[in-house]
């Protein structure tokens, strides 16, 4: 049986600014300027944006990853991992 998967996901928050969420997609999940765009518009329109599918450390890395880094810069983005 594989492993368990998990998908990364953001959170849309009223204060994160759309740009930030890009630059996050581009460089935590290697986004191009118009997959991250798009990932960005669902979490605003929808209140939630998959980034990726990934194993449990991976997930759980990348998770932690983009929350320090969005601390770092003051914005209140939330990143969670969900099991697939």
């Amino acid at each position: 049986k594989p492993p368990p998967m998990f998908k990364v996901v953001l959170l849309n928050d009223d204060f994160t600014p759309m740009e930030f969420v890009v630059l996050v997609l581009e460089t935590f999940f290697a986004k191009g300027q118009e997959k991250a765009t798009q990932i960005m518009l669902k979490v605003h329109m929808d209140g939630i944006g998959v980034c990726g599918v990934y194993s449990s450390d991976v997930a759980e890395t990348k998770v932690k990853q983009v929350m320090v880094f969005a601390r770092k810069h003051q914005h209140p983005l939330k990143c969670v991992m969900e099991e697939t």
